[in-house]
């Protein structure tokens, strides 16, 4: 299974002809997916331009309830609403959502009930952490690869995302959410420098997670 990052906070898992796709963000080619996942309705993961890109009459999208009016507009086969502590089967796929929200600044309010993504497929989990703090719900979460941002501001900083990675169970951290609108590559090598299992992806770079 192959997980690429595509920029800011968009990643893509391919596998047995399978495309999912996590918040693509200023996508210019086309990549049909199966399953579409929307952290939040903010413009940088709810991007209507890149998801044409990925969206077809036989998507899936997942997202929360609060983005539904923008993605019924991209005809997608259904739209299935979560909130944080709930969980949807595709076939062999497995998705959970997560509560992703700040703790001491106002962009991502609690009561909005925004999430990010933990999925499983093929023996393999991936969590995709979305706009959030280091929030105690978090701590001991466990998946082969997790995505934290990094870039403070809107997110933890980098140096908080590593003390919440030292209180996950993740055989790879990943860093994410920086380099286009907030933050520069030298969060990204912060974070990597505080945590010991961590790698810093490139856009369009991929990792085969069947080599973890």
């Amino acid at each position: 299974m192959l997980l690429r990052k595509i920029k800011h906070s968009g990643f893509t898992l391919e596998t047995d002809g399978l495309r999912i796709i996590i918040d693509p963000f200023q996508l210019e080619e086309d990549l049909p997916a199966g399953i579409v996942l929307v952290t939040h309705p903010h413009f940088d993961h709810l991007d209507l331009e890149s998801l044409q890109h990925v969206v077809t009459p036989e998507t899936i999208i997942i997202a929360t309830a609060d983005a539904h009016s923008k993605l019924s507009k991209l005809n997608p086969r259904e739209i299935r609403l979560v909130k944080p502590g709930e969980s949807i089967t595709i076939g062999d796929v497995t998705i959970r959502a997560h509560p992703a929200y700040n703790l001491d600044k106002p962009y991502h309010p609690r009561e909005n009930d925004w999430v990010g993504y933990h999925i499983t497929l093929n023996g393999r989990s991936v969590y995709h952490a979305g706009d959030t703090d280091a929030i105690p719900e978090l701590e001991g979460l466990e998946a082969d690869v997790i995505l934290l941002p990094v870039s403070g501001t809107y997110v933890m900083t980098a140096e908080e995302a590593a003390k919440l990675a030292g209180r996950m169970k993740g055989k790879l951290f990943i860093p994410m959410h920086y380099g286009v609108i907030v933050g520069s590559s030298e969060d990204a090598e912060r974070f990597a420098q505080r945590v010991e299992d961590a790698r810093i992806l490139a856009d369009g770079e991929a990792l085969d997670l069947d080599t973890l």
